[in-house]
């Protein structure tokens, strides 16, 4: 579907870190988020309130492939008059390393009117495979790239990055799994600007995919995010330039974060 894609890309915008191995896992080092953090989005298409979003870390670690994981769950829905045309419920949730930031386990259930999809995906380390197991139809299994993301983990991962070891239109390749398929993802880091937010003027980073030719979005540069350039990173505004219009994500609520943040 589409609208899957659509949140893969925005989601799934991630880039590079320093790490070393143990173990056959990474450590990476997160001083951004933690359990019990909640981010609440509004989704503007036009002028038009569209969805909304909420992107929640719960406040239980859990434990996958006798690792601690984060249970990160994205919730998207339609509003208003959008709701009537198409109806939208979806949910995505990953159980992400809380020491490499990669995912163990990773679900989807959508619906988008008619459209219904269940899908559990298991990543094994040991085995460097990925098993996807859909409701309804048969499990496949793919080889596994090293320190693969889905697009949960992806979201996380980029808010630990250290951006000031990157130089303006660096582009970063990333693999990532999404929809039964391995991408080798690129992001661009754009460099840092003042936007300004319901809260008021704060400094971000700005990064962007670099998309492929495609139908829905316009150009190699169609989407632009913004993260604080803080301690928080976190991500305060999405732009995406499609041939149907244009379609605007933003901070709505924050609660939970590790550190204060200020706005102007």
């Amino acid at each position: 579907m589409k609208k899957n894609v659509i949140m893969f890309s925005l989601l799934a915008i991630i880039g590079l870190c320093g790490f070393h191995i143990v173990d056959s896992y990474r450590i990476v080092e997160n001083e951004s988020f933690g359990p019990g953090e909640i981010l609440e989005y509004r989704v503007h298409y036009g002028f038009i309130n569209a969805g909304e979003g909420v992107v929640k870390v719960s406040n239980q670690i859990h434990k996958i492939n006798d690792r601690p994981c984060f249970e990160v769950t994205a919730y998207g829905k339609s509003v208003g008059a959008f709701d009537w045309i198409v109806k939208i419920r979806d949910t995505w949730k990953s159980y992400v390393d809380t020491s490499a930031l990669i995912p163990h386990r990773f679900q989807t259930d959508l619906q988008e009117g008619k459209y219904k999809k269940q899908e559990t995906v298991y990543f094994n380390y040991a085995g460097k495979t990925i098993r996807s197991e859909e409701k309804n139809d048969v499990s496949k299994e793919f080889d596994m790239p090293t320190n693969i993301q889905d697009i949960i983990s992806g979201y996380c991962y980029m808010r630990i990055i250290d951006f000031n070891t990157l130089r303006i239109g660096d582009v970063v390749p990333i693999p990532a799994f999404f929809d039964d398929k391995v991408y080798d993802f690129k992001v661009k880091y754009r460099g840092k600007e003042e936007i300004s937010t319901k809260y008021g003027k704060i400094r971000c980073i700005k990064i962007t995919p670099v998309m492929p030719k495609n139908e829905m979005f316009d150009g190699e540069s169609s989407i632009r995010v913004w993260i604080t350039d803080d301690k928080n990173r976190i991500p305060v505004k999405i732009e995406a330039d499609m041939f149907v219009g244009a379609v605007e994500m933003e901070l709505k609520s924050y609660k939970g974060l590790k550190h204060k943040i200020v706005f102007k």
